[in-house]
């Protein structure tokens, strides 16, 4: 396989159409010329939407899209989990690195936003958002949130905000991010002196001791989490991304355990007066962790 290309590839600028896959795989926009994403460990570089699975969701500029694996080669039916290997894996990589994924569109997706026949580029989206969840045949899918290059994820509204679920406030900036409520993040960082809470590192730089406030469950759509002191940690930024990603997960009883070997890392370190919400625990476990 030639060397993986991320972002836009000369001589096909968005609006670009192909009669078929062969043309595509020729001009580089996506390689493959049956799967629908291009991608492996390294990262996953475009994708096409074309309604070849149920549980995929095309709103535009924003896209829910479904992973790869778990149908029935004849019937296209989802008959099995997907796991997160190949082209999932790629995606989920792209997520953490920040890689642009082109996007196709094909005339078998939704009619709204795709061409009435072969196939469509429509320009760069970003993996803003990981998870899974139970499909609507019943097995387990792998979801990814990409949001089109240069939009406002729409993902940032109607988030929570302190001490209940109500919205969070958020402001416009170059990228728009959730502002996270600084007094629940603050409170949480000073109830544990800025160490983390997985392997107790307290990190202190000229500035001041640093830590990261870690929502168990997102903010905003498709999670929903609310921005309260129960559904926040105090992590250092290893533990933050490892913990974000599904890399590790909290058990019931405190354990801190490895997604990928099932080893036991530690048990999380506690505070009387930080009540940690279980159920967003039970979230995490459900739907982030590997």
């Amino acid at each position: 396989m030639p060397e993986r290309t991320y972002g836009e590839i000369t001589g096909f600028p968005i609006g670009s159409t192909f009669n078929n896959r062969r043309e595509l795989h020729e001009a580089g926009v996506h390689r493959p010329t049956q799967a629908g994403i291009s991608g492996g460990k390294d990262g996953a570089d475009s994708i096409v939407v074309s309604g070849g699975y149920e549980d995929d969701e095309d709103f535009g500029h924003v896209i829910i899209y479904t992973g790869q694996g778990g149908q029935d080669p004849d019937t296209r039916e989802q008959i099995a989990d997907q796991v997160l290997t190949h082209g999932n894996a790629g995606l989920a990589r792209s997520s953490i690195e920040g890689h642009p994924v082109r996007v196709v569109r094909g005339a078998g997706g939704d009619a709204e936003h795709s061409p009435a026949s072969g196939l469509r580029y429509d320009g760069l989206y970003r993996v803003a958002d990981f998870w899974h969840a139970t499909g609507r045949s019943g097995f387990r899918v792998w979801r990814f949130r990409l949001v089109a290059d240069g939009e406002t994820d729409p993902a940032l509204d109607n988030d929570q905000s302190d001490g209940s679920d109500e919205p969070a406030a958020r402001a416009q900036v170059t990228i728009q991010r959730i502002v996270r409520n600084t007094a629940v993040a603050q409170h949480v960082k000073e109830l544990h002196r800025h160490a983390c809470q997985i392997c107790g590192i307290r990190i202190v730089t000229p500035a001041g001791p640093y830590a990261e406030a870690a929502h168990i469950r997102g903010l905003g759509k498709p999670h929903h989490g609310p921005d309260t002191r129960g559904n926040v940690l105090c992590l250092c930024p290893n533990h933050h991304v490892m913990f974000d990603t599904g890399a590790i997960y909290i058990e019931s009883d405190w354990t801190v355990r490895d997604s990928l070997t099932n080893d036991v890392v530690g048990k999380l370190r506690r505070s009387p007066s930080h009540a940690i919400d279980v159920r967003q625990l039970d979230y995490h476990r459900e739907h982030i962790a590997l």
